[in-house]
């Protein structure tokens, strides 16, 4: 490849905030602690045990519709209900790839945003993929997402419904492949988790509490994934909860990465994995690091070795592996997938210097469901 400064001409600014003065979605069960639920039914003047009782329909039931809540009296199952089983997400679209077992979902959020979700049902196990932002502030100049900028943050709650919709989805057998149960999320919708790090941490409590105060799900089946972060990267390992981290490195040399992830510009390749580094130190859980395919942009041998030196500066005590990911293209786009034998060699590459290497497969893209795809267009 030639002039690296050619890879992004017309590049976006950073945007780490939201704009001021956003109105805030409504506060929904899942924006809220055992405790502060406890403060609300008090507040609403109903004994705490009746709200537990629509938690529980919710989180483990994973039930929204007030009807179905037949234990409840009709007068308080409304008046909870009402305060705080709002609808969120409004289905505006869904379509299906892989014989059904792929299901992309559009939603409106209340103040019109649009968001997109994807879930993926394999042999062993069911993904969601889940948006944490209506857009995304990091620029990467080769994802629609990031093309788009940045609307607004999601709350807590609006993460959480997406994957308890999900979920129940799978109970009810709505997913090709009879009923079965959600085992895995990934954020790696739309959106940077890290710029919206208190909803996304408080989502991820409620996905590993145990019901009624959240989804029961495993910790370790939660794929948290940022562009780098760094500050938010070192937070991340002092929560205490064993999610694991997936660096969106791209590139492994400053040049091409302040051009394709130009949070670059801020952290460098070295600060970046260095955070990834620790965090696998502190909590002893592989880091992934992801890496799109682009034709003559990154995934030139030498390209590889360099990754394969970078990561093994830190050893190899199977802190890490990397994850290619054929770069699925987008409208417009100069860029493409890397040629398959190109593909090939810088596995080959990574694996002689000592990385575990995996190709992900590619789901959804034929609805734009795939990495890097989702726009939330209607």
């Amino acid at each position: 490849m030639g002039d690296v400064s050619s890879v992004n001409p017309n590049p976006l600014p950073l945007v780490f905030e939201q704009k001021r003065g956003r109105i805030k979605p409504p506060r929904h069960l899942a924006d809220l602690t055992a405790e502060e639920r406890t403060a609300v039914a008090e507040a609403l003047g109903e004994p705490a045990f009746r709200v537990k009782q629509v938690a529980n329909h919710y989180y483990s039931r994973l039930e929204r519709d007030p009807a179905n809540m037949t234990d409840l009296p009709a007068a308080s199952r409304d008046r909870i209900v009402a305060e705080l089983l709002p609808t969120l997400l409004n289905p505006i679209r869904t379509m299906e790839a892989d014989k059904g077992t792929t299901v992309k979902s559009l939603w409106k959020l209340f103040d019109g945003a649009l968001v997109e979700s994807v879930l993926m049902r394999y042999t062993d196990r069911a993904t969601i993929c889940v948006s944490s932002q209506a857009g995304c502030g990091m620029a990467c100049p080769f994802c629609a997402t990031g093309q788009g900028g940045l609307e607004r943050n999601m709350s807590c709650a609006e993460i959480v419904d997406q994957v308890q919709d999900a979920a129940g989805k799978m109970s009810r057998g709505e997913v090709a492949g009879g009923p079965g149960r959600l085992s895995n999320v990934v954020f790696m919708g739309m959106g940077e988790p890290m710029a919206n790090y208190k909803a996304v941490i408080g989502a991820v409590r409620r996905m590993v509490a145990p019901a009624p105060d959240g989804l029961g799900m495993s910790a370790r089946n939660i794929t948290v994934s940022t562009v780098g972060l760094v500050p938010r990267m070192k937070q991340l390992a002092t929560e205490g909860i064993p999610v694991t981290l997936a660096l969106s490195l791209h590139a492994p040399d400053d040049e091409l990465r302040n051009e394709l992830v130009p949070i670059n510009t801020r952290w460098s390749v070295h600060e970046a994995v260095e955070a990834a580094w620790e965090y696998a130190q502190t909590t002893k859980r592989r880091v992934s690091i992801e890496y799109a395919m682009i034709k003559d942009i990154n995934d030139q041998g030498w390209r590889a070795d360099l990754l394969g030196d970078v990561l093994q500066s830190y050893g190899d005590w199977g802190w890490v592996h990397v994850n290619l990911i054929p770069l699925n293209p987008t409208p417009g786009s100069m860029w493409t997938a890397s040629r398959p034998e190109d593909e090939r060699e810088f596995v080959r590459r990574l694996i002689a210097k000592g990385i575990p290497t995996t190709v992900r497969d590619t789901r959804g893209s034929d609805i734009d469901g795939a990495c890097g795809q989702l726009a939330a267009a209607e």
